[in-house]
């Protein structure tokens, strides 16, 4: 009776602590945006481990390109967003508040030792972020990292034209609430099966 219930303990203490060691390893719940200064979004390191949503090549806001356009560098867009409101969207078909995506640019290569057509990606060039947060105007705000910026302030419409652009175009023309749903193919799905697409969509 005494070696079964020592048997018994040590298995429940091993079980603490395989248990243990694997909770430790979850991503935090809280994953959402960090900020210094109240308006100061600190870049997330690990966006990279964040859900991957789409990948676009060469997309922009004006439907008409400036002169030389086309001979300048293609980028591709890389689009994360924070897990756990990843998972809402999935239950909800919206976005919670705190939702936090992460646009990352990189170069477009064409020519490598294995690969002589199509593109590939290699150097960032630029990270851009987009927060859905009450305490702002409309309830969203972009931040512009440049290229490896730690900080990077809320940008505001009468700050630049582009700006204006990016909020314009993210309230006319985007699937859901401020978002390109419609580019998210694994999204667009949950957003018609939620109702939760705009007009027109």
């Amino acid at each position: 009776m005494r070696k079964s219930t020592v048997s018994l303990s040590v298995a429940c203490l091993t079980f603490a602590t395989v248990s243990s060691v694997v909770l430790s390893g979850q991503p935090a719940a809280n994953d959402g945006p960090r900020y210094e200064n109240g308006t100061h979004l600190v870049r997330p390191d690990d966006y990279r481990e964040w859900t991957f949503l789409s990948s676009g090549l060469a997309m922009a806001y004006n439907e008409d390109q400036p002169a030389g356009a086309s001979t300048r560098p293609q980028l591709f867009q890389n689009v994360f967003v924070n897990p756990s409101s990843h998972r809402a969207f999935m239950e909800t078909g919206r976005w919670p508040d705190g939702t936090t995506f992460v646009l990352e640019f990189r170069r477009a290569a064409t020519d490598a030792e294995i690969s002589r057509t199509g593109r590939f990606q290699t150097d960032r060039v630029m990270l851009e972020a987009e927060v859905k947060d009450a305490r702002f105007p409309d309830g969203w705000a972009f931040f512009n990292f440049g290229q490896d910026d730690a900080l990077a302030e809320v940008a505001e419409p009468l700050a630049g034209a582009q700006v204006a652009r990016c909020i314009e175009c993210h309230t006319e023309h985007t699937a859901v609430e401020r978002t390109f749903v419609q580019f998210y193919p694994t999204l667009l799905e949950v957003a018609r099966q939620k109702g939760t697409l705009k007009p027109g969509f």
